[in-house]
C-alpha cells in the first residue's frame, strides 16, 4: 500500500522502481496495489490513473468535522483508521509505504502493516535523550544549523513514537557547503531539502522496499533486524549512490 497526503513523489519513485525491476528481472518482487490518501485534494487519483493503481482516499479532516473532533484527537484518529483498514485489508497487504503520509499512525494501522517511512535526516545520530536527534519537522534546518558537514536520509520502521522505529537504510551522505547564515538559513534548508530527496529519499525508499520484498531483511524473536543474515542494529549505510 502507498500511504499519501499531497504531492506524491515519493510514491512515483517507488513505483516507477517496481517498473524497472520488472524490466530487468521479468517481474518484480513488489507491487503498489492501491494508493491510500488521507487528503482529497492530494495527487492520489492522479497517481493511479496514470499507473493504473486503485486509489482509495477517505478525507481525514472531513471524517473528525463530522463527529466535531479536532485532528489531532487520537482516539478519533484511531477510530477513522479502523475504517479506513475495512478497504485497506481487502487488499491483504503486508507492507504501507508512508511515501509523503503526514499524519502520525496510532495502533491500527502500525499493527495492520509493516509500516516503512523515509524521513530526512540520520536518525542513527543520537541526542542526549538516547533518541534520534533529528526527529520531527524542520530537520534538514536544524541539522545544519547544529553544524553537521552531511545530512542523510533514513528508512525505518514505523511505530507510534514519530521516525523513533528500527533503522533500515541510512542514505550516502549529501556534504553541506555553503556557508550558514541565519537571514537566509530556511533558504539553504530548503535547497538540501530538494537536494537530498534526489540523493537520499528516492535513492533508499524503493530500494529498502525491493530489499524487503527480497528477503533480504529479517527479524528475528526479539524483534532484532538482520541483513542477509548479518545483525543490523543501525540499519545498513551506503556510501555511494
Amino acid at each position: 500500500i502507498g500511504f499519501m497526503s499531497w504531492s506524491g513523489t515519493n510514491l512515483v519513485k517507488i513505483v516507477e522502481h517496481g517498473k524497472k525491476l520488472k524490466e530487468e528481472r521479468g517481474e518484480s518482487p513488489f507491487h503498489v496495489s492501491v494508493i491510500f490518501s488521507d487528503n482529497h485534494k492530494s495527487k492520489a487519483s492522479e497517481i493511479g490513473a496514470n499507473f493504473g493503481i486503485p486509489v482509495f482516499i477517505y478525507d481525514l479532516e472531513g471524517f473528525c468535522k463530522q463527529r466535531r473532533k479536532p485532528v489531532k484527537d487520537m482516539e478519533t484518529r484511531e477510530e477513522y483508521e479502523s475504517e479506513c483498514l475495512k478497504v485497506l485489508n481487502e487488499f491483504e497487504c503486508a507492507v504501507a509505504a508512508y511515501a509523503g503520509y503526514m499524519r502520525k499512525a496510532t495502533h491500527a494501522f502500525v499493527n495492520s502493516f509493516l509500516g516503512v517511512n523515509v524521513h530526512p535526516a540520520d536518525l542513527t545520530i543520537k541526542g542526549p535523550d538516547g533518541r534520534p536527534k533529528y526527529r520531527g519537522d524542520h530537520v534538514v534546518r536544524d541539522a545544519i544549523q547544529a553544524g553537521e558537514e552531511v545530512i542523510r536520509s533514513t528508512t525505518h520502521i514505523v511505530t507510534k513514537k514519530v521516525d523513533c522505529g528500527q533503522v533500515l537504510m541510512v542514505s550516502a551522505a549529501l556534504p553541506i557547503n555553503y556557508p550558514i547564515s541565519e537571514d537566509i538559513v530556511d533558504r539553504i534548508a530548503e535547497h538540501y531539502q530538494n537536494a537530498l530527496k534526489v540523493k537520499g529519499d528516492w535513492v533508499i525508499f524503493p530500494k529498502t522496499l525491493e530489499y524487503i520484498a527480497d528477503g533480504r531483511y529479517a527479524r528475528d524473536e526479539n524483534r532484532r533486524l538482520y541483513f542477509d543474515g548479518k545483525p543490523i542494529p543501525q540499519g545498513i549505510r551506503l556510501e555511494t549512490d
